[in-house]
């Protein structure tokens, strides 16, 4: 059982390791090497948990992109109607993106790097299917533009990375206020 425990304890370092250094340097400024001596392991013991730098990227982001979802949706139930389904997950990625920040900036710089493979992306996308369900139920409804669910992501929900990377950087302060007028912004973008 302490085996089992180290060895988990060991990939979450190595886990913990890539988000921060692939943040800090991006992801070809990010060797094995770094991310073992980050994680405090050699560097071979990568190898025990993932096949390559890319298997341990591309596991990193699926695994972010699942603890992302489960929070955002965590509250949410099929029943409930578009509009406030819609606010309650858009809030709840605004909560996440603002609390989880060093997780939200590394699943940002993975939507906008070649160095994520398909197969990973679309596991990501899997896990946003209640959101995508949800614009279809609006879409069928006629409260939501008939538009590609990348098109409503992009203007609804893409934002608030740039929010969150202004706040990183001491730029911006979101407040309450500032939320909902964001969210505003965001359900206006894409209702009829």
């Amino acid at each position: 059982m302490v085996k089992l425990q180290k060895s988990i304890d060991k990939r979450d370092a190595l886990v913990k390791a890539t988000i921060s250094l692939v943040n800090n340097n991006g992801f070809h400024a990010t060797p094995m090497s770094k991310i073992a001596k980050m994680a405090n392991v050699s560097p071979a013991t990568i190898y025990l948990y993932f096949e390559n730098k890319q298997d341990l990227v591309n596991k990193t982001y699926v695994e972010v992109k699942a603890a992302f979802t489960a929070y955002a949706f965590a509250t949410y139930k099929d029943d409930m109607s578009v509009i406030e389904g819609f606010e309650l997950i858009w809030k709840r990625i605004a909560d996440f993106k603002l609390k989880e920040c060093e997780n939200a900036m590394f699943l940002a710089q993975c939507d906008n790097t070649p160095m994520i493979d398909e197969p990973s992306r679309q596991e990501g996308i899997k896990h946003l299917q209640p959101l995508l369900d949800l614009w279809e139920k609006g879409k069928k409804e006629g409260i939501i533009k008939p538009l590609s669910d990348y098109i409503l992501y992009a203007y609804a929900i893409n934002p608030l990375s740039f929010l969150m990377i202004t706040q990183k950087r001491g730029v911006f302060q979101l407040d309450e206020e500032h939320i909902e007028e964001a969210y505003q912004s965001a359900w206006n973008s894409i209702k009829i």
